[in-house]
């Protein structure tokens, strides 16, 4: 319902809104007022040399459609075309119609033009045709090219291309300098200039066929005076081609002279293009000296050009093999700047450069690396052939060793080289802490690990050194966190695993190197599980911290997989059959289920018992050629299974797990008996399991029969009724519809929901099975047309019965939901 104020509540209502309204009208024209006299007094004068014009004779200006196109736009395209179809024409005529002039002709002409077109944009500037000014320009720029090559062909016609070009360019870059100096506004000129200039020492240097390393010093000179040329003028478009063109000409430079060091012959030869490098590495340390926005990356290129110097006359000067260590040394000879005085950036690019060089150095190695760890896979196929000949040859892979005699000398050096992190200035030296130490710890490992074969130590040594350095490394794993965290405890174990596995594969190559290989792994990993988990212990206990809960679980978890492959190879290096090691396996999950009943909840049971029940399958796979001892086998696990559910919280897994091995290893052995009726199956399944469902019914009255009784159940009489459908006999089918009826009957007594379904089935598939030859007999006797009637009779019986049989049904249905 609304509510309507009477009329003269109403009219003052109003009243009051137009009163609010009025005034808020003031507001907004007093304000519009003062923006406007806000506008007329900021907005620039139209033209600053117009004439006076009459008082009331100003022309009203037009409106632009907004379709149109801004005038800018449309005279900057239409001057660039202009500009282009002039210089176009000039083009034309100094090829074509240039032969028809004589000299003076000629003289004229260009002269009258050229000088036009450099004098124009003066007198455009003066009238603000900034635009217009530029395309002339760019015009009388085009014609002063002509001219020199005018001035060529008619004067000069015997003079060396290239020389006169790069005189030419040289003359040509000083005079667009000039220009664009004197007309400040212009903005294409000095760009121009910038990029003439590049061409006249490089030119120059071709036109008399000098040498590539002098044809580099030109290049580098070229970029000095670029760079000049750049760190004096502000920032802008010739500031930005200055330093594109010095960027340009000294990466040339640069290249040339790399090449040349990387190639020279002698110490003497590399000290040419080394001296181009130094000097190229100055002007790069000069310009970030100068602190500009390039300095680091100047610093950079500063620090690998004064390697490359120094490298080269190193390489030249040592082996093959060795050149790679002269540019390491050389590269940390860099890091000595670090604690100087210099500019932030200078020390950040310099020691950026000498980490590029420990990383090509690094790289350098990588094959060697490769090999020790993956060479070793080809003993899987050769177990137990002998002692090699040496480190090279146990790892069966043909490398250029000698090619590579300093890698382990590489590797440690950047090994050292990397824990120079405390060198670096106090800002960034505590961010790079953690990676510098993992750094250091792996390439520390890499460098003992490829020392054997490096150094083509014998086989001994090729086993033992990993052997050892596996030891060192867990015992960094083992010890108390350091400030550092655990990040360097997981680069120490990963290194740790992935020497262990490669000294394991080296082993294979005798039985005896095998076995004390496998046993001193198996004892260092138990050993680092043991004392990892004191030291966090006493560490709880002091309120310091250990090892991370994976690094510990990560270690127990390998003991047991070297334990299980000590027992698989000390029993075949013994002379013991496959059978035998396989019943020799399984002391490893039950020792690991005994450890794991002390250790009960602790967080490292759970990984170790998985990696245990891998030892459980490898000793089923080894006993599978002779049923006999695999049914043991099977049997032996169920038995350490069932000691494993003994513990509350392993009950629900390892229960079932125990159930299972029982089963499969009594199916096991009466298949190996000869035995092929499904009961002797079966039953050994259905025992227990009516057993369980008992007991569960006991504890638990409102459960249903079908949880308790019918897996149980099922296990044998699904089995059982399909084998007696296909048997001719008669006793099966007897005993088992017998067996259906007492099962019918008990759950009708007990009123069992399961029994009686499954046993009422059972029966009734059952006594069909034994019916069917006599059916099929009297069908046979009987007319043809009397099934089709007796159906007919049936169908009408229940269809005029049917409600009665509905209520049966439903009756039936009440009867069994109220069972269990």
């Amino acid at each position: 319902m609304e509510n309507i104020p009477p009329p003269a509540q109403e009219l003052a209502m109003i009243d009051q809104e137009l009163v609010r309204l009025d005034a808020r009208r003031g507001q907004l024209l007093a304000r519009r007022t003062q923006l406007l006299s806000l506008l007329a007094r900021s907005a620039p004068p139209p033209w600053p040399y117009a004439p006076p014009v009459p008082p009331g004779s100003e022309p009203s200006p037009a409106p632009l459609p907004a379709e149109e196109i801004p005038p800018p736009s449309a005279q900057n395209v239409l001057l660039a075309l202009g500009g282009m179809l002039l210089t176009v024409a000039a083009i034309a005529f100094t090829l074509v119609s240039w032969g028809h002039l004589s000299v003076g002709g000629r003289a004229a002409v260009l002269t009258v033009i050229t000088v036009a077109a450099l004098a124009v944009p003066a007198v455009l500037l003066r009238r603000g045709l900034a635009s217009t000014a530029e395309a002339v320009a760019a015009f009388g720029l085009a014609l002063m090219v002509l001219d020199a090559y005018a001035l060529h062909e008619v004067a000069l016609p015997r003079t060396d291309g290239l020389r006169y070009t790069a005189g030419a360019s040289a003359v040509l870059a000083a005079l667009w300098a000039g220009y664009g100096s004197a007309l400040g506004r212009l903005r294409l000129p000095l760009p121009v200039a910038v990029v003439t200039a590049q061409f006249p020492l490089f030119l120059g240097s071709l036109a008399i066929e000098a040498s590539a390393l002098t044809t580099a010093w030109a290049l580098l000179t070229t970029a000095a005076l670029d760079t000049a040329l750049a760190l004096r003028l502000k920032p802008g478009a010739v500031r930005t081609v200055a330093v594109v063109a010095a960027c340009v000409t000294a990466g040339a430079a640069l290249l040339t002279g790399g090449s040349l060091s990387l190639t020279a012959g002698t110490p003497l030869a590399a000290a040419g293009p080394g001296g181009l490098l130094l000097a190229a590495s100055a002007l790069g340390l000069f310009v970030a000296w100068r602190g500009s926005d390039m300095a680091p990356a100047c610093a950079v290129v500063a620090g690998l050009a004064a390697v490359a110097a120094a490298g080269g006359v190193v390489r030249a000067a040592v082996p093959d093999g060795w050149a790679v260590l002269g540019y390491l040394l050389c590269g940390v000879a860099l890091l000595t700047v670090v604690r100087t005085r210099l500019p932030r950036a200078v020390v950040r690019g310099l020691a950026g450069a000498a980490g590029a060089v420990k990383a090509a150095s690094v790289l350098w190695t990588l094959p060697a690396l490769a090999v020790v760890l993956l060479g070793a896979l080809s003993r899987i196929t050769a177990i137990w052939t002998g002692v090699p000949g040496g480190a090279r040859a146990a790892f069966g892979v043909d490398l250029p060793w000698p090619e590579q005699p300093t890698a382990p000398l590489v590797l440690l050096i950047a090994a050292v080289a990397t824990t120079a992190y405390r060198l670096l200035p106090s800002g960034g030296g505590r961010q790079w802490r953690v990676p510098a130490v993992c750094g250091a710890v792996a390439l520390g490992w890499a460098a003992v690990l490829v020392a054997p074969p490096a150094l083509d130590l014998g086989y001994p040594a090729a086993v033992a050194v990993p052997l050892v350095l596996t030891a060192v490394l867990l015992a960094v794993v083992v010890r108390p966190r350091a400030p550092v965290g655990s990040v360097v405890t997981v680069t120490a174990l990963v290194c740790a695993l992935a020497g262990s596995v490669s000294v394991a594969l080296l082993s294979l190559a005798t039985r005896t190197a095998t076995v004390t290989a496998l046993v001193a792994l198996c004892a260092l990993f138990t050993g680092a599980a043991v004392a990892v988990e004191t030291v966090r212990a006493r560490g709880s206990a002091a309120g310091t911290q250990g090892a991370s809960r994976p690094v510990r679980a990560l270690l127990a978890c390998v003991a047991v997989g070297y334990a299980t492959a000590l027992v698989a190879a000390a029993c075949p290096a013994a002379g013991l059959p496959a059978e035998h090691t396989a019943l020799a396996l399984l002391a490893v999950p039950a020792a690991v289920a005994l450890l794991g009943a002390r250790l009960r909840r602790h967080p490292v049971a759970p990984p170790i018992e998985l990696t245990a029940a891998g030892a459980g399958v490898l000793a089923v796979v080894l006993a599978s050629g002779r049923a006999p001892v695999l049914a043991l086998v099977l049997a032996l696990c169920g038995v350490i299974a069932a000691g494993t559910a003994v513990r509350a919280e392993r009950r629900r897994v390892a229960g079932y797990a125990a159930t299972a091995l029982f089963v499969l290893a009594t199916w096991v052995r009466l298949a190996s008996s000869g035995v092929s009726a499904p009961e002797a199956y079966t039953l050994p399944v259905t025992v227990p399991a009516l057993a369980v469902g008992l007991l569960r019914r006991r504890r638990d009255p409102e459960a249903s029969s079908w949880t308790a009784y019918g897996p149980g159940l099922a296990a044998t009489l699904l089995p059982s009724l399909l084998a007696a459908w296909g048997d001719p006999d008669w006793p099966r089918p007897l005993l088992l519809g017998l067996a259906a009826l007492a099962l019918t009957l008990a759950g009708a007594r007990l009123r069992l929901q399961a029994p009686l379904v499954l046993g009422g089935a059972a029966l009734t598939l059952d006594a069909l099975h034994e019916l069917a030859p006599y059916v099929m007999q009297m069908v046979g006797v009987l007319p043809r047309w009397l099934p089709p009637a007796l159906a007919g009779l049936l169908l009408l019986a229940v269809g005029a019965t049917y409600e009665q049989r509905l209520r049966e049904a439903r009756r039936l249905r009440r009867t069994l939901g109220r069972m269990r």
